[in-house]
């Protein structure tokens, strides 16, 4: 016989279970997108974790693409390389010596996350813009400012990535893109991540970050707004509500959601299993972006 306290933990693991029934059921067959970058990428606990959801979504009937940036391991050896790692409004001042550095590492980011997976039991294959000519860009020039082989996606072609997701494989996407002239580009993760949930129609673009989500005031947690549409999105932008890192990150969400995309979530992925949290659970976490109020 089970001591009671056995029966309960047994009972609460088949009430998760159920509760996961409905979601699965809702996304099962359907494209979702998880922008993998932040705090998760370098701790090594994290980044089991992150790599765990995305096989169980790929197990019960979802498919996952991930496209990852590597910002902090680029910065770590553009410094080793004796340079020091420069930016404008976010973006990585990217000159022929850094776009090789950038190229290097996040190939090498790329391979372990797909070794990662693999050990997980999914087929994965890693791949950048230029791989089926994937990813074409132009140069980016914020404020018309030239800061060197830094891409603007111009355009998702999406034959490689339907190719492979049909045969089973989870496309695992370093953002790196090809100009009209074929020479590589660095492309900021988020807006790659936020150009081939378009393309791909997809169904959820999950954005991994280290906030909790969108703050009404940054310095209080308790602030965190769970669900907002994109009008509202639209005025926090305009009236400076959020800032810094958080703007671009939030006119993707809108840019995604103008596009096709159903829904856009910003997550918080220090969080052990957040994604499943978000996926299987009845209030999810972080903060989701929505085409219209769903009341």
């Amino acid at each position: 016989m089970l001591a009671h306290k056995e029966v309960d933990i047994i009972t609460e693991k088949a009430n998760t279970l159920i509760e996961a029934m409905p979601y699965i059921r809702r996304f099962n067959g359907k494209t979702i997108i998880v922008k993998y970058g932040g705090s998760a990428m370098v701790d090594e606990t994290l980044k089991a974790n992150v790599i765990r959801d995305v096989a169980l979504l790929k197990l019960v009937g979802l498919k996952p693409i991930i496209v990852h940036g590597g910002g902090k391991e680029i910065s770590k050896w553009v410094k080793l390389s004796g340079k020091e790692p420069e930016f404008y409004n976010g973006l990585r001042v990217t000159d022929k010596d850094t776009m090789n550095i950038a190229e290097m590492v996040l190939n090498k980011v790329n391979k372990e996350l797909v070794g990662l997976m693999q050990k997980m039991g999914v087929n994965a294959v890693g791949l950048c813009g230029k791989d089926g000519n994937m990813i074409r860009c132009t140069k980016k020039k914020p404020d018309g400012k030239d800061i060197g082989f830094v891409g603007e996606v111009e355009k998702v072609n999406v034959e490689l990535l339907e190719t492979l997701m049909e045969r089973d494989f989870i496309p695992v996407i370093a953002p790196i893109g090809l100009s009209r002239k074929y020479e590589p580009y660095n492309i900021n993760a988020d807006d790659a991540a936020c150009a081939v949930a378009k393309a791909m129609n997809a169904e959820k673009l999950v954005f991994l970050t280290d906030i909790e989500g969108i703050l009404m005031d940054p310095d209080n947690k308790k602030t965190l707004i769970s669900e907002m549409d994109v009008n509202t999105a639209k005025e926090f932008i305009a009236d400076g509500i959020v800032g810094g890192g958080m703007m671009p990150k939030l006119q993707n969400c809108i840019d995604a959601i103008e596009e096709g995309v159903s829904r856009v979530h910003i997550l918080d992925g220090r969080m052990a299993h957040c994604l499943l949290l978000e996926f299987f659970t009845e209030k999810g976490i972080g903060t989701a972006i929505l085409k219209e109020p769903l009341f």
